[in-house]
């Protein structure tokens, strides 16, 4: 009884000494629910090509390729990444006027976009890297992966023709989650731990860091301050970028 009142207060000890501000990582399907990932793509309307496209099952499997996502710090982790390609592909946007209560609800329509609405640019722009006639390499996939080097480096990484088939990624859903994973891994995952805002420097930050397109930067922070409320975790220091 002695001994076992001593481990006792050893526990109640290291129990009282845990700080109280330790958040419980979950795992990164415990936070990717079916009705997190539904409730965010069911908001589109039918029209958004992505709605039918994106689901999580094929985000659970690319997740497969990539253990070391979500592994530390996951509630942030996971609110970035999904701030990130919520902001990539959202589209319309719904109005709803009550003028009883006077609110005005605005639903952005996320999981919307498969590809880059602009696609007059080929985006052939790493002149290290070849580019295919008649191929273009404009934004496709949650991530909106740009670029013929990108196109080319994630086609060798996951296994595909990224220099002859790039429209793979807007066609197989789960590649298109593997480039993004990819990208994200690649650019995304080491920045995470200097703030927020380095992770939206590494996406896109020669048109927004700076002071420009800022209404894009808190878009951005907007959503990733949201997914982290509903993971109970704070978003941490230096937002923007």
């Amino acid at each position: 009884m002695a001994l076992l009142n001593v481990f006792l207060g050893l526990f109640l000890l290291a129990l009282a000494n845990i700080p109280r501000n330790v958040v419980c990582q979950n795992s990164v399907t415990d936070l990717v629910t079916p009705e997190f990932f539904d409730g965010i793509k069911n908001q589109a309307p039918a029209t958004c090509e992505g709605k039918g496209f994106y689901t999580r099952d094929a985000f659970i499997t690319a997740l497969n390729s990539y253990p070391e996502f979500g592994r530390t710090d996951t509630n942030r982790e996971v609110a970035a990444f999904f701030a990130h390609v919520t902001h990539e592909t959202t589209g319309q946007f719904s109005f709803s006027l009550c003028f009883d209560s006077w609110y005005l609800s605005i639903i952005s329509s996320d999981f919307c976009y498969i590809e880059e609405k602009n696609k007059a640019d080929p985006h052939c722009t790493s002149p290290q890297y070849p580019c295919a006639n008649g191929k273009f390499y404009y934004g496709r996939g949650p991530i909106q992966l740009t670029g013929n080097g990108n196109y080319i480096d994630a086609g060798r990484a996951i296994g595909f023709d990224g220099l002859n088939s790039p429209e793979t990624v807007a066609r197989d859903r789960v590649i298109s989650f593997k480039t993004a994973l990819w990208f994200w891994m690649t650019y995304v995952h080491s920045a995470l731990n200097q703030g927020f805002g380095e992770t939206i420097r590494k996406i896109n930050g020669p048109a927004e860091c700076g002071g420009r397109n800022r209404d894009q930067v808190l878009d951005r922070v907007r959503r990733y301050t949201d997914y982290c409320k509903r993971f109970g975790v704070d978003p941490g220091p230096r937002l923007e970028c």
